[in-house]
């Protein structure tokens, strides 16, 4: 499904992050992201497992070439539905010790890491079906759109809740 984005939305110069005192972390940001940063923010002595999903530039869309993808989100919303996203997570499966979300905004080639969700948790069972949960809910409810550059040159806007049909 294409769609056009709306307007652009102005992108802060600086991440945004949640408070320093919460067990949860959100970044929405143009710099690279970080494996190990993520990791380290779902640490904690009490887990017996962190999942982390990293979402990647892929090279090709429905057998299309593609050379980039370029994000942009409107920021507050999209870490309201972050926090909205570690509520229903808790609520679900009140063991997990943390959630972070990590999604990055501007123009990333193949390979480049566009999300990140890691998610402490004692147990392995529901860390994983929280971790997939989190990814779900965020393609179909964050105000974050992504825009495919083709290798023919052409390029189009998409909503990734558009991507919520995809095979598992």
């Amino acid at each position: 499904m294409t769609s056009a984005v709306p307007a652009s939305f102005p992108l802060s110069s600086s991440p945004l992050y949640t408070p320093e005192n919460s067990p949860d972390h959100f970044i929405i940001t143009a710099n690279p992201l970080s494996l190990d940063e993520a990791y380290q923010r779902a640490d904690d002595g009490t887990n017996g497992a962190i999942v982390v999903m990293s979402g990647m530039v892929r090279n090709q869309t429905d057998g299309q070439p593609v050379v980039a993808l370029e994000y942009q989100a409107y920021e507050p919303m999209a870490v309201r539905v972050f926090e909205a996203i570690a509520t229903d997570i808790r609520n679900q499966w009140p063991d997990i010790t943390h959630v972070v979300i990590h999604h990055r905004v501007g123009k990333l080639t193949v390979g480049g890491i566009s999300v990140l969700v890691a998610i402490g948790c004692p147990h392995r069972t529901e860390a994983f079906a929280a971790c997939k949960y989190a990814i779900d809910t965020l393609k179909h409810n964050a105000p974050i759109w992504k825009k495919e550059h083709w290798q023919d040159g052409s390029t189009s806007w998409v909503s990734i809740g558009a991507c919520g049909n995809e095979s598992p």
